[in-house]
């Protein structure tokens, strides 16, 4: 939540970027929905733009903002873009300017994308983000859930498990790693991880230099 109680251990910050990456299937899409449904947590989605066709469990301007290819790369050229990426052929990307007005405000974004956009915006802003990447228990189980959503078809599935094989493997480029085995658990992890990086001493110096410095004139 953001610090605006007036408690002393309040210290103004600034926000930050929880990024969640996973592979498809993994429980990354589920994961978000459930730390944004909290209010306690007060966490702001960013909300990507994409090229992608819009699937039919889906609504544009909550879930994606679908745009044609042609505007993308128009955002794209002129770096109103935080980050862009081409997944599965089609393009996704961050609009830099939204993401900005929340963080100055002292409340976290947060990002459901893949490791490509995560190292972009690392680059980028690395003392905003935190990393977080989702396993899946094991192969099975994740061709068990792409199977089960039903959206796809068997070609399609079989890309993605191609896919994630090679995201997996990008597991070391990130700041925390957790196992989907129990999504429970998982979600848990996410805010006990979350918690800790709001209190780190650079994302709130400014407000402890005050108070430290008010602490010492008394």
């Amino acid at each position: 939540m953001s610090d605006t109680t007036g408690s002393p251990a309040d210290f103004k910050r600034r926000g930050l970027m929880l990024i969640l990456s996973s592979p498809s299937g993994a429980g990354k899409t589920t994961l978000t929905r459930m730390l944004l449904q909290s209010k306690d947590i007060d966490l702001t989605l960013s909300i990507s733009v994409t090229t992608r066709a819009r699937r039919s469990s889906e609504v544009d301007g909550i879930h994606y903002n679908f745009i044609q290819r042609q505007q993308f790369e128009r955002m794209r050229d002129s770096g109103d873009l935080l980050e862009w990426a081409e997944v599965h052929g089609n393009f996704y990307g961050t609009p830099r300017s939204l993401v900005e007005s929340v963080l100055s405000q002292g409340r976290d974004v947060l990002f459901d994308i893949d490791y490509q956009g995560a190292q972009q915006v690392r680059e980028k802003a690395q003392s905003d983000v935190v990393t977080i990447f989702i396993l899946p228990p094991s192969m099975k189980e994740l061709r068990a859930r792409l199977e089960r959503r039903a959206e796809d078809a068997a070609a399609t599935i079989e890309k993605r498990l191609e896919n994630a094989r090679n995201e997996i493997r990008r597991w070391v480029q990130y700041d925390y790693v957790l196992v989907n085995d129990d999504l429970q658990r998982t979600y848990e992890e996410l805010i006990q991880i979350l918690h800790a990086e709001r209190l780190r001493r650079a994302r709130r110096q400014p407000g402890v230099e005050a108070f430290v410095a008010k602490l010492l004139a008394e």
